[in-house]
């Protein structure tokens, strides 16, 4: 009998599988990827070597995926173009941010993402010891924002009265373009926070 052209399992395979049950909201472990394959769990195991690793596979993929070409340009240039791929790759794979946020970062891809950024902010003058700080909240608004993008059209509904809140629901933007504007001026805060924040440095 001839063999197939491609391999029964691969962790590609392993992590595309993984993927499509958290994006359903469906249960997600070694037992429910093999049965999504079709295969045995030990059949996984010759791959894998577990949740963890199944999860920094999915991780992975996000980054091939979202993040495959490193950003180029001003520092803030790279934080905006960080910014704008992040928040469409958790805005499409919301559910899994709870799996990924929980486990430290080890896939090459993503690390290189992160090193880009980290080493563009020290190279434009902010001090090494305020780098992570930064990226720590550039992750966060992207986090953020992509939960956000995937939220309900409807984002607040008051059943009682307000002083308000409502008022500005009735007539303000909803679902995508609600989320759009808000990046567009979350974006533009953070910004202008770091470019203040690094003239700051650049006085002293």
């Amino acid at each position: 009998m001839p063999r197939p052209r491609t391999p029964l399992l691969s962790t590609d395979r392993i992590a595309d599988a993984a993927m499509e049950l958290v994006d359903e909201g469906a249960p997600f472990g070694v037992n429910a990827i093999a049965r999504r394959l079709g295969v045995t769990p030990s059949s996984l195991y010759n791959h894998v070597r577990g949740r963890d690793e199944i999860v920094e596979l999915m991780r992975g993929r996000l980054g091939e995926r979202y993040l495959p070409q490193l950003v180029g340009g001003t520092w803030d240039e790279v934080v905006e173009g960080s910014l704008r791929a992040q928040r469409r790759m958790y805005a499409e794979h919301p559910f899994l941010i709870p799996l990924i946020v929980e486990q430290t970062i080890t896939d090459p891809t993503v690390i290189a993402s992160y090193d880009h950024l980290a080493t563009t902010l020290a190279a434009a003058g902010f001090p090494e010891d305020d780098v992570l700080d930064v990226v720590a909240i550039i992750d966060a608004f992207s986090i953020g924002m992509g939960l956000d993008l995937a939220s309900p059209d409807e984002v607040w509904a008051p059943e009682t009265p307000t002083e308000t809140l409502g008022r500005l629901v009735a007539v303000g933007p909803r679902g995508a373009a609600r989320s759009d504007r808000a990046f567009e001026s979350g974006l533009e805060l953070l910004l202008d926070g770091l470019r203040l924040r690094l003239a700051r440095y650049e006085l002293d």
